[in-house]
């Protein structure tokens, strides 16, 4: 079930002061037309804190949240997330995560107290194992982006940003599986803001799904993958795609490097290289950017997480 506009209005009131108010800035000094929701200042790094807390109080409130705790399935960042949520709540959660997740989560994972389960090389190894998991412990099972709760709770970011940018034409969001893409868009057609969806060319989830008709598996291999490197889309995240106010681009990895090195370079700001995606979407290519907004436009993009090791920026 896609969630509605309501359904993120719920989920504003269910987590506040549970999540950390959102900090928007301009791009530099008294610009007015590219900003930056500094999302990644997040609890836990990313705005998965948002959907994890909206899911795990929301089951709280219906009595629905068991013993055994929390269960899922990540790339690292909604594991985090979860880990702390459940954490938070009082109850135990155990996270699974491909064998190449990078150390840095797994390390902030265990000092949530999660339980850590490295399974097989790909995230749909993980996802088998979690499921299995949960139907022999009586955990809740958690998604990491394909969840009514979980998208709505990550629609509060565009809640957030609107109110601090209420002439905000157009937003730029990266997508892995959809979560934060399929709020970001609800809440941005209520207030008739356009969605940019950016993924990398190597994980193009959501853009070969719009191709589809439908969602469909597509090949994973990206400097972004740990983060955007889910293997197919939500229908959720197709149903809000196919809205005439989005539009679907793609990124080449050199392009995502050379944006995060950038936010480094004129800005100070380390984030990770799926957060870098959606600022990628702007820098000039051999063909022009991938987004070229009109004069005049006023564009926020959305730097999701900084879940990463800044060691390799110079």
């Amino acid at each position: 079930m896609t969630p509605t506009f309501a359904d993120i209005e719920a989920a504003a009131a269910r987590i506040d002061g549970l999540v950390r108010p959102l900090t928007v800035a301009p791009a530099g000094p008294g610009q007015d037309s590219l900003w930056f929701a500094l999302e990644f200042l997040q609890f836990t790094g990313t705005f998965k804190a948002r959907g994890a807390q909206n899911f795990v109080r929301a089951h709280a409130a219906a009595g629905t949240l068991p013993d055994a705790g929390v269960t899922i399935a990540s790339g690292g960042n909604a594991g985090l997330a979860c880990a702390w949520a459940a954490g938070e709540a009082g109850v135990p959660a155990t996270v699974f995560l491909p064998e190449t997740a990078p150390p840095v989560k797994i390390s902030r994972l265990r000092d949530y107290g999660a339980q850590v389960r490295l399974i097989g090389p790909e995230y749909k190894q993980a996802l088998a194992a979690c499921r299995e998991f949960a139907e022999t412990s009586g955990a809740l099972a958690a998604h990491a982006y394909d969840h009514p709760l979980v998208a709505a709770g990550a629609g509060t970011l565009m809640r957030e940003i609107h109110a601090r940018i209420p002439e905000l034409d157009t937003v730029l969001v990266a997508v892995g599986g959809g979560g934060l893409f399929t709020g970001t868009a609800i809440a941005a057609q209520h207030f008739g803001i356009r969605t940019v969806a950016v993924e990398p060319r190597g994980c193009r989830s959501l853009n070969a799904a719009l191709e589809a008709g439908h969602p469909v598996d597509v090949t994973v291999d990206s400097i972004a993958a740990d983060s955007l490197g889910a293997p197919n889309v939500s229908a959720m995240a197709v149903a809000a795609a196919q809205h005439p106010s989005v539009r679907s681009v793609l990124v080449p990895d050199e392009v995502i490097r050379a944006a995060r090195q950038q936010l480094w370079d004129s800005h100070r700001i380390a984030v990770e290289n799926g957060a870098a995606t959606a600022l990628a979407a702007l820098l000039d290519t051999d063909s022009g950017p991938a987004y070229r907004p009109e004069p005049g436009e006023r564009v926020c993009v959305i730097l999701c997480g900084a879940n990463t090791d800044p060691g390799d920026l110079v």
